[in-house]
């Protein structure tokens, strides 16, 4: 028999569960099953009722995800990221679920029988009273298991499963399928529309060739970035540094995503963002970079002189697009 899953993190553990991530059978839990990247706007939906179940019910909400994505473990080429789970798991907790359980996905775990899965998992870890998953849930080795095997199996074990359909708007189901067709055709306004919020990158600031200080605008070069990259471009951003207890809005700025052309040839692709009004060190610290704008595509112009002088054009509409992303009622928080 496969030897049970690491749970990779136990975020935000409380009274209600032990170090292990186990719910006492005393309290039970409303467990939402699901890959959640993006926590976009139909995740949302379904999260809130999921908060508002388990509150009228006197039991635990909490999420139960995978990682790293099944896709990856299984042969297949998992989809682009929009969040990383750190990432994931602050959305969450500002929805109220504070308690979110990562199990590392593997080989063994993938060959666990759906009746295990919902037996061991499902009810002698978590407690489960309720499940809640979305209409195509499959589960089990070999994906044998689907919603009314899951549900078969709560009425064994003692919890109910639950089926929800996807919230939507007039072009469509919200869906992080639907956000990274956006993301990937530069679409920033659409993505914000699924996600409810501004796309970001995460990434360590590293030495570069310092080119943007020389242009009279210093730049933080952003590497080791895990989350979908959009089209090569330059773009409005808002940035937050991630290495005190919870995220701490830096500045706005402009950020440019692409090879350079002008001042590098066809190299590597960068990430570099020139922070505005902002003063200080940041080589080595973590940084987020919301992306509230697309202004313009990359291209090669005629020297470093109408290259600085563009520079102060997108400068000058980044801070116009940020002003603006500030007065709208779905502004990003600060």
């Amino acid at each position: 028999m496969p030897a049970s899953p690491a749970i990779l993190e136990h975020l935000e553990p409380d009274a209600a569960s032990d170090a292990a991530g186990r719910v006492p059978p005393s309290r039970g839990s409303v467990v939402v099953i699901g890959n959640f990247d993006g926590v976009h706007r139909g995740h949302q939906a379904v999260l809130a009722e999921a908060v508002a179940l388990a509150e009228r019910r006197a039991l635990v909400p909490l999420v139960l995800t995978f990682a790293p994505h099944p896709a990856a473990v299984l042969g297949r080429t998992p989809p682009p990221l929009l969040t990383t789970l750190p990432h994931r798991a602050e959305l969450l907790a500002g929805l109220g679920l504070r308690r979110v359980v990562a199990l590392r996905f593997d080989l063994g775990f993938a060959a666990w029988s759906p009746e295990r899965f919902a037996r061991e998992l499902l009810r002698d870890t978590l407690g489960a009273r309720v499940v809640v998953v979305g209409e195509n849930f499959r589960f089990g080795a070999r994906r044998a298991g689907d919603f009314a095997e899951l549900a078969r199996l709560g009425f064994r074990f003692g919890f109910e499963a639950c089926g929800h359909a996807m919230a939507a708007d007039g072009r469509g189901a919200f869906s992080s399928t639907r956000a990274r067709e956006a993301i990937g055709a530069g679409d920033l306004a659409e993505a914000r529309a699924v996600l409810g919020r501004s796309h970001a990158l995460s990434g360590v600031v590293a030495h570069g060739e310092a080119r943007g200080r020389t242009l009279g605008f210093p730049t933080a070069n952003l590497e080791g970035i895990a989350e979908m990259v959009p089209p090569h471009g330059v773009y409005a951003v808002r940035v937050d540094a991630l290495d005190g207890p919870r995220p701490e809005r830096l500045a706005g700025g402009v950020m440019n995503i692409g090879v350079r052309p002008t001042v590098s040839g066809e190299g590597r692709a960068t990430h570099e963002a020139h922070l505005f009004d902002f003063e200080g060190d940041l080589y080595g610290r973590a940084l987020r970079v919301h992306l509230v704008a697309r202004l313009r595509e990359e291209r090669r112009f005629d020297g470093v002189d109408a290259l600085r002088a563009q520079i102060r054009k997108d400068s000058e509409a980044a801070r116009a697009a940020l002003a603006l992303e500030a007065q709208s009622p779905t502004a990003d928080p600060e």
